[in-house]
């Protein structure tokens, strides 16, 4: 398999799938693509962006508690190198009520915003081209 062409879909549970929209869609501008309930004893959503090679999955398991992120440093990296992007990004979240963090690592206060979700999972913007 040729992992280069790969999709990717990043899966995590969550005691309260509603709690977290605002962050994602509101802030983020993520669309939710697929929304589905009692799949198992799962319900679940998927967001995304129209033509991204990825995307969120966020479940909840009947019964089960998922809790809060283990860490401060679970994060995921998005890469804006355009200034304004970066920018408008961070307006669009604090617009939807988020305010940026203190990042666990400095390194990503240099060129970069850290916010938190309603779970404790953490995102960094990063005013950066992904230059690996």
């Amino acid at each position: 398999m040729m992992l280069e062409q790969a999709i990717i879909r990043v899966a995590r549970p969550t005691d309260d799938i509603d709690a977290l929209l605002p962050f994602y869609c509101d802030g983020l501008g993520f669309r939710v693509l697929y929304h589905f309930s009692g799949h198992g004893d799962f319900d679940g959503v998927m967001l995304g962006h129209p033509g991204a090679p990825y995307h969120l999955e966020f479940t909840k398991a009947h019964g089960h508690a998922a809790g809060r992120a283990p860490t401060q440093d679970n994060l995921l990296v998005f890469y804006l190198p355009e200034q304004n992007r970066f920018d408008a990004a961070c307006l669009r979240l604090r617009a939807a009520g988020f305010a940026p963090v203190p990042a666990f690592n400095a390194y990503w206060d240099v060129k970069g915003a850290t916010f938190e979700d309603p779970d404790g999972y953490r995102i960094v913007l990063q005013n950066a081209a992904w230059d690996i």
